[in-house]
């Protein structure tokens, strides 16, 4: 099992789950593997917190923290895994099957990372909007007749999986000699978060309609496409104040330089 701390720098997400009992049941599993971060997405009951099927763990149900949209959710997060079958979907992320999630969860926390596991509704799973925000799409393994899971029961599996990882060195380990020679501090390596990333997409975005680039029919489709990019970059917090730098450079030149005429002597 992970230290505390580990475990604390995990948290689940439950987007828009419909029936409080399954957000009930993911709570309790959650108190089986020591885990105790969950963050519940747009609920649509609003008696939620008065599951009376987490059992065990009724504290964690009240100490949940609420959002109104995934992004708000899983702002902190330097590692989002949105979890899922593959029946009904061709994901844009890259797909792990549930033993290998582990590892990719154990490096991040060596390093200092937030990790969010994020669950959709029961009746048809994470959305591909919902996606987007996602580093990796978690696969659990299902038989083809039956491919869906109950949502307690999905989060218990992936969490045993999780409990399983052997504790990391350290989150807060010293840096060693080499690393004292990079030329960036660790903070400034190390990687952003989601939330960052979101300010960098709208800043893109923003200059991109600026530049004529981006037409209304097409801004919702380039929004989603840059989520994807900027997630799949690895960008760190360094390389974050560089792009936001840039384009705020340009975006500055677009509105106050008057658009001048090539076809002009």
């Amino acid at each position: 099992m992970q230290t505390e701390a580990q475990r604390d720098a995990l948290e689940v997400v439950l987007v828009a789950p419909r029936n409080p009992l399954n957000i009930g049941a993911a709570a309790r599993a959650m108190a089986n593997f020591g885990f105790r971060r969950l963050k519940v997405v747009a609920p649509f009951a609003p008696t939620w917190r008065e599951a009376r099927s987490a059992v065990g763990a009724p504290e964690l149900l009240l100490d949940a923290v609420e959002s109104a949209t995934l992004g708000e959710a899983v702002a902190d997060a330097t590692l989002v895994i949105g979890t899922g079958t593959l029946t009904y979907r061709r994901p844009e992320q890259t797909v792990v099957s549930l033993p290998e999630v582990a590892p990719l969860v154990g490096r991040e926390l060596e390093r200092g990372g937030r990790v969010a596991l994020v669950f959709g509704p029961e009746k048809h799973g994470l959305t591909r909007e919902d996606l987007s925000y996602c580093q990796m799409l978690v696969e659990i393994p299902t038989d083809a007749r039956q491919p869906s899971m109950n949502l307690g029961q999905a989060v218990a599996v992936c969490l045993y999986e999780l409990a399983l990882l052997p504790q990391a060195r350290s989150i807060h380990q010293k840096p060693t000699p080499e690393a004292e020679t990079l030329p960036y501090t660790e903070a400034e390596s190390a990687v952003a978060p989601s939330g960052r990333l979101e300010l960098v997409a709208g800043l893109i975005e923003e200059t991109m309609r600026a530049a004529g680039y981006s037409p209304k029919t097409m801004q919702a489709a380039n929004r989603h496409d840059l989520r994807l990019t900027l997630r799949r970059l690895t960008l760190s917090e360094h390389d974050t104040r560089r792009i936001l730098g840039l384009f705020r450079r340009i975006l500055w030149r677009l509105k106050h330089t008057p658009i001048r005429d090539d076809k002009s002597d």
